[in-house]
């Protein structure tokens, strides 16, 4: 004899994310430079005018609720894709399905999530039907879709950037799920440890407040301890968006400028062993080595960008050898920030300093007015000069009189030999003004 089925009143309820999820854009939470008075977003649903868009975010930042909101707001069709499971099959029903609903003079959006995941034929199958308004199309993702979107698709829709959810967001959204939910109270502590747990991402907070509610039910209070029990391995010792994280960081950071390799790897197994994405540690060792390093070890950079790549295709724990690889190297490398100081001087200078013109030898001459301009002329092409260097030219404005010098080496690594470079190529400008005047 077969199972029964439930009735319907035993069914069990949907995720607390779900039943939390905004029916308004007034119950949206965070998104503020999208969605408050003025701003794109609004402007859109006020004004009756929908566009194809891609919103591009980090996770549980509300993408597919504001799509599934601006379809609402204009009546229309919602069709909704995973570009995980989806393919050319499931655009063709989707274009059926917007073609049935034009001749009856409704609109249809559709949302594609993870739509850097469509390869170059998919999201081609898109475009002609966003170009003849068949239907309005709302890419999701969370890479950046300069790299991920094609080109074409990417012209025909304006792209959103989402943020993380801020403290008070998530402050404000554990409330109403409290509220929903007609749980016990939580500690201060336990709210604030539970905030930075989610790092900016409604979906997790809300997922993992439910099952902490389940696991502490008819408990007067719910305290870290019970916290804890209730998210096991997943609730990490690193304080995100704390004062113990941002310290970490800075720990490292000194450690390879201090050429500490073992230091350096003690604060970085601390950072990953906390919870912190590795592709955020990778970030800042990027930075690092332009930062610390710069031209005493040029390699430094390339390194660091091959172990960012190298964690991207192997993941964790995999991965990360490879970061910690180039913990070492930027430690154990001659330092320098004679890029960065230069860097900041050129800017501080540009900043206080007038607009000034580009002298006319300086400037490209493609056509003939340019050329009839006087673009270009006497212009000294250091490749037919001698040792490849216009010894005497300059390539300043030309009512600066006398040039700042921003780069300066140090007599480290790679920028010894620069600073002999420098060097030479200042005392042969040297002689060539002293020849001319």
């Amino acid at each position: 004899m077969g199972t029964l089925p439930l009735p319907l009143n035993d069914a069990p309820p949907a995720p607390l994310a779900d039943r939390l999820r905004p029916t308004t854009l007034d119950d949206v939470v965070g998104q503020q430079h999208l969605l408050g008075p003025g701003k794109p977003l609004r402007a859109a649903f006020e004004s009756g005018r929908l566009h194809s868009m891609i919103l591009w975010g980090p996770p549980g930042t509300g993408k597919t609720t504001l799509a599934r909101l601006m379809a609402d707001a204009f009546d229309a069709q919602f069709i909704a894709i995973s570009a995980v499971l989806g393919g050319v099959k499931d655009i063709r029903e989707a274009v059926e399905r917007a073609l049935a609903a034009q001749t009856s003079g409704r609109r249809t959006v559709v949302f594609v999530d993870e739509v850097h995941r469509f390869n170059k034929s998919q999201q081609d199958a898109f475009l002609p039907h966003v170009e003849s308004g068949l239907f309005t199309f709302i890419g999701a993702t969370t890479e950046n879709p300069s790299f991920e979107v094609n080109s074409a698709l990417l012209s025909r829709a304006t792209v959103h950037v989402l943020k993380s959810l801020s403290h008070d967001d998530l402050a404000q959204l554990l409330e109403r799920a409290r509220a929903l939910l007609a749980s016990s109270p939580m500690t201060d502590a336990a709210t604030q440890r539970l905030i930075a747990y989610a790092d900016g991402d409604a979906r997790r907070l809300l997922n993992a407040y439910e099952n902490l509610v389940n696991m502490t039910s008819g408990v007067a209070q719910i305290d870290e301890a019970q916290l804890e029990r209730s998210l096991g391995e997943q609730l990490r010792r690193y304080d995100k968006g704390g004062e113990q994280f941002y310290d970490t960081i800075s720990a490292l950071h000194k450690s390879v400028r201090g050429s500490d390799p073992d230091a350096a790897l003690y604060w970085f197994v601390r950072m990953i062993d906390g919870g912190v994405d590795p592709r955020y540690a990778a970030r800042r060792m990027v930075r690092m080595a332009s930062e610390d390093i710069g031209l005493a070890d040029p390699r430094a950079l390339r390194l660091t960008l091959d172990a960012a790549e190298t964690y991207e295709r192997l993941g964790s724990p995999e991965g990360e050898l490879a970061l910690a690889q180039a913990v070492v190297y930027l430690a154990m490398a001659p330092k320098s920030n004679a890029v960065y100081a230069a860097y900041n001087a050129a800017r501080a200078f540009v900043q206080q300093d007038g607009t000034r013109a580009v002298p006319l030898r300086l400037r490209n001459a493609p056509t003939r007015l340019m050329k009839d301009l006087e673009y270009g002329r006497g212009y000294r092409y250091a490749h037919d000069e001698e040792g490849g260097f216009a010894a005497g030219e300059s390539y300043w404005p030309e009512d600066i009189a006398t040039p700042p010098s921003f780069y300066e080496p140090v007599p480290r690594g790679l920028e010894v030999r620069i600073a002999e470079r420098l060097d030479e190529l200042r005392r042969l400008n040297d002689e060539a003004k002293k020849t001319t005047e």
